[in-house]
């Protein structure tokens, strides 16, 4: 079965799986650890195994008995024997993340992994690929409410749509904050009913954009008083309609689209109307 059809099959359920379908890794965080081993021999392995896939980077030392394997975009795991391959989420318990989602985007942050890694739980699943995300959208349809403001009022405007669990969101609040932008933070709930929840905790904040920073910091946000959240939807429908599957998107005042991370350096360049 290897080949393209494998590897295809490989891509989309790593992206799709969800936390029923995920490795506890909290279990695999108390076996002995793996940091001798070495990757020489299960790489031989996988070559053995999968002789037409052309293997990566193999991580040993970070999840207990299992090994990381990087094939091209795609990411899967298997033993120290390489002969047992899981295809799924690894997820830190201790830690609340989700590794493979983190490290998905790490290998394709231009695809927006994130996208396809939960929606609400209330949500018709579509294929993302059915809308073509747009280069330019016009943000005089973005209500006034929904928006979380922060940075100095004289810098440069970036609306960002972003979800707060998304690790490159937090990555790219500090090069924001590094450059120096006037940032209007529009959340999407792209992993879940979680990620809903601790928008609207931010958004009801006293003080929304520290909240938000303290978010992004994985630190406890306590929300204030019941308050219209009705801009959240509005931020996810707007996203809906041009086809913004995952964060980030980095909107300039023009309405020009940038989507995935990028560094104070190349924002400076999309702000000042060139490409990133």
């Amino acid at each position: 079965m290897e080949g393209a059809p494998f590897w295809s099959l490989i891509a989309s359920a790593s992206l799709a799986l969800g936390m029923g379908a995920g490795l506890v890794a909290k279990s695999v965080h108390a076996a002995p650890t793996t940091a001798g081993i070495d990757t020489t021999l299960v790489r031989e392995a996988l070559k053995l195994r999968l002789p037409k896939t052309r293997i990566g980077a193999i991580d040993c030392g970070r999840f207990g008995g299992l090994c990381e394997v990087v094939a091209g975009t795609t990411l899967f795991y298997v033993d120290r024997n390489a002969r047992y391959l899981m295809i799924g989420r690894l997820y830190d318990m201790e830690a609340r993340s989700d590794l493979t989602a983190t490290r998905l985007l790490e290998l394709n942050p231009d695809l927006l992994a994130a996208g396809a890694a939960g929606r609400r739980d209330d949500e018709e699943a579509k294929p993302s690929a059915a809308t073509q995300a747009a280069a330019k959208v016009d943000l005089a349809t973005l209500p006034a409410g929904g928006a979380i403001h922060w940075g100095p009022a004289n810098g440069p405007r970036l609306v960002i749509l972003s979800d707060f669990h998304c690790g490159y969101c937090r990555k790219l609040a500090g090069e924001l904050a590094r450059m120096g932008a006037r940032v209007e933070e529009r959340p999407i709930s792209i992993f879940g009913a979680e990620s809903r929840k601790l928008a609207e905790a931010v958004l009801c904040a006293p003080d929304p954009a520290a909240a938000a920073h303290a978010a992004y910091a994985g630190q406890p946000v306590v929300p204030g008083k019941t308050c219209d959240v009705s801009g959240l939807d509005a931020n996810e429908a707007f996203a809906r309609k041009h086809g913004f599957g995952g964060t980030p998107v980095i909107i300039r005042a023009d309405g020009a689209v940038l989507q995935g991370f990028h560094t104070a350096e190349q924002l400076k360049a999309f702000v000042a109307g060139g490409r990133a």
